[in-house]
């Protein structure tokens, strides 16, 4: 590593250094080791030819910004009818003065500031401040319980906790006298019910640290160094209790910096990019890409209604017209299915002209590659039927748009080629701070999550006849450890510090990777054959567009069985699924000759109809199948969706497999008694 490299320095020369002479440098904390679980702990960096750049602090990268984007809008919050906006350099002295609040109410070095609720500018400035003051950010889903938040808040030895409303406000006071480091609770939206001791409207909250002076912060600034931790994001818990993911503020500002450039992020100096903020932030796909890129670029963050997901989002799209957008695989379907119902309600003159556009743009977006022209009757298809249609979404200055945090159907993805839109995948995981591989306007393959982020590396272990093998991640991104687990952390990083990330895929020649399946949900049948249950429930989901949810069992049976949902509405206040089908299965319905208009006229065979399309369509499926072994032999239909509300998914709308398998253990085990 003694050749020289280009590198980077803050305010934007450049000279000839090797990787040594930055680490000299560079002011790090001492560490002797890749890893570390605790809080106060310091790692060494992943640093080599490959990702040279200079370490910098959380603090660092913002007075970077600022000097470049300073007057800039970067925060925007609708109130009533008017768009509030707070430009980078308000958004910096409006951190300062959160972290002088923080100070004020006696956080400690490397205790957590815990937040609690929807994305707001109030989210933003708390999470920022609470880094600025020394403390450790971390996010709460607003869906976990009482006994959730407690598990975080005492894991990560919360001093405050910043909640949003009432709502979340009486989840902590249920469990507040099990807090012992617990100093204060700011309330950021709506008015305080009543006047406990030491909770603080955010008003109160943000005017405490006044006589707090700007050199006793910038000690504490000062003294922050880059291999240290200044975020915690606790994994959803699928299996076992969360686990407190500890990043570093060089995992922060180096990823902010890496990946977004992947996906192609323009820094504000050549275009301000501009997005909307709505998925939960305490997941590290809305975290890095919201908020700390949002600094790094100087992009304009919009905030969408809390009500964004029950149907309020399109509209915020509309009025901020985004240039990037990001989604969840299930949102990416919901839009999917609002749209198909939009267009199942047009005259049938309109139909067929949505039909034809979208069939032309299909079929030119899988054969173009980037560089070939465009033929004239896409162009014409594009300017005739599809801009309007993206335009109604909120989309007509959208040129990204991205899809992480799980797999996304091949159906989901082949629809929106149809729009003209291409979804770009990222695939990585809290543990490497978001994406390690990317896919962009320049790197873009259908199906597959790109490639791996320039600066990082990856490798495939315990690799098959097929040439899938396990995904294992170095670089920058690795994070520094699991708070209080040691066990945890050895499991995920080898002796060489390679983060392995339980999931299977295959690179092509071009470096493209494809995730195949998790390790651990891997079914493996009592006869020995093993294989993943995504691609047969997608095939499923595929060939019915009636169901909603599919989920293979088959682990250590003698047969494959499968668990159904079909397609309803839902509940906009409680986002609890409902008994009424959508407009899409009862159209679906209509074909058949069937009458059904809820989920109750067909379970339990009442619908002979719709039971034989099921079955002649799972048929289908199992006629393609590689295997005797991979054909599914019985299934069912569950009386209700899956839902966060139910439990079976989780805060982006995963799937909980391990969840499903409990709470229908009985329809489970009626398959393989009978």
């Amino acid at each position: 590593m003694t050749d020289l490299l280009e590198q980077d320095v803050g305010e934007g020369f450049s000279e000839k250094k090797s990787v040594e002479e930055v680490l000299a440098g560079a002011e790090l904390a001492p560490s002797q080791s890749l890893w570390t679980t605790e809080a106060s702990g310091s790692v060494q960096l992943r640093m080599d030819e490959l990702c040279p750049e200079q370490p910098i602090t959380v603090h660092q990268m913002f007075t970077y910004s600022v000097q470049k984007y300073g007057k800039l809008t970067a925060l925007a919050t609708k109130r009533g009818n008017e768009w509030e906006k707070v430009t980078l350099s308000e958004y910096y002295h409006l951190s300062r003065m959160a972290a002088k609040s923080f100070l004020k109410l006696g956080l400690e070095r490397f205790h957590s500031v815990a937040i609690l609720g929807f994305n707001s500018a109030e989210w933003f400035i708390a999470a920022v401040g609470s880094v600025f003051a020394g403390g450790i950010m971390a996010g709460i889903y607003t869906t976990n319980s009482p006994e959730a938040c407690l598990y975080v808040a005492n894991d990560s030895r919360a001093n405050v906790i910043v909640v949003e409303n009432q709502k979340q406000l009486d989840k902590i006071l249920q469990v507040r006298d099990n807090l012992p480091h617990l100093k204060a609770i700011v309330q950021y939206s709506g008015t305080l019910k009543e006047k406990i001791p030491n909770l603080y409207s955010w008003e109160e909250f943000m005017g405490l640290g006044l006589e707090i002076s700007d050199q006793e912060l910038d000690e504490v600034i000062s003294s922050q160094k880059a291999n240290q931790c200044c975020v915690l994001i606790y994994t959803s818990g699928t299996t076992g209790s969360p686990k407190g993911v500890m990043l570093s503020h060089d995992n922060i500002t180096w990823t902010a910096h890496h990946a977004s450039r992947t996906g192609d992020m323009q820094p504000a100096e050549i275009r301000q990019e501009s997005l909307v903020s709505y998925l939960p932030l305490s997941h590290i796909a809305a975290q890095i890409y919201d908020l700390w890129t949002g600094i790094q670029w100087g992009e304009q963050v919009s905030f969408a209604q809390p009500d964004a997901l029950k149907g309020s989002l399109v509209d915020t799209l509309r009025e901020v017209n985004p240039t990037a957008h990001m989604g969840v695989p299930r949102v990416w379907e919901k839009i999917m299915e609002k749209i198909k119902e939009g267009i199942s309600q047009c005259g049938y003159m309109k139909r067929k002209l949505v039909a034809w556009a979208m069939s032309v743009s299909l079929e030119a977006n899988q054969r173009l590659t980037k560089d070939e022209e465009k033929s004239f009757l896409f162009t014409l298809a594009d300017s005739l039927v599809l801009q309007k249609l993206r335009a109604e979404l909120g989309f007509s200055s959208c040129v990204k748009f991205f899809s992480g945090a799980a797999p996304i159907g091949s159906e989901t993805l082949e629809f929106f080629l149809g729009l003209n839109i291409r979804l770009y995948e990222a695939y990585g995981m809290s543990e490497s701070s978001g994406p390690h591989f990317m896919s962009g306007p320049k790197v873009y393959r259908l199906l597959s999550c790109g490639k791996v982020v320039p600066g990082c590396r990856y490798k495939l272990v315990n690799i098959d006849a097929d040439g899938i093998g396990e995904v294992c991640f170095w670089g920058r991104n690795v994070f520094m450890g699991f708070l209080n687990l040691q066990d945890k952390t050895r499991q995920a990083l080898d002796e060489d510090g390679w983060l392995h990330s339980g999931d299977l895929g295959k690179v092509d020649e071009d470096g493209f990777l494809y995730i195949t399946g998790r390790i651990k949900e891997l079914i493996i049948t009592a006869g020995g054959e093993n294989f993943p249950p995504l691609p047969i429930e997608d095939a499923v989901k595929r060939e019915l567009p009636i169901i909603s949810n599919a989920m293979l069992i088959g682990d250590k049976r003698k047969f494959l069985s499968m668990l159904l949902t079909l397609k309803c509405t839902i509940n906009p206040e409680t986002t609890e699924p409902t008994d009424i089908l959508s407009l899409e299965a009862v159209e679906y319905c209509r074909r058949l000759g069937s009458q059904a208009t809820k989920v109750s006229d067909i379970i339990g065979g009442k619908d002979k109809l719709v039971y034989q399309s099921i079955e002649e369509g799972i048929a289908q499926v199992n006629s393609k199948a590689t295997s005797n072994a991979q054909r599914v032999q019985k299934w069912i239909i569950l009386a209700k969706d899956f839902s966060i509300f139910g439990g079976e998914l989780g805060p982006t709308m995963k799937l909980r497999r391990p969840v499903v398998l409990k709470k229908y253990h009985s329809e489970i085990e009626g398959f393989y008694t009978e």
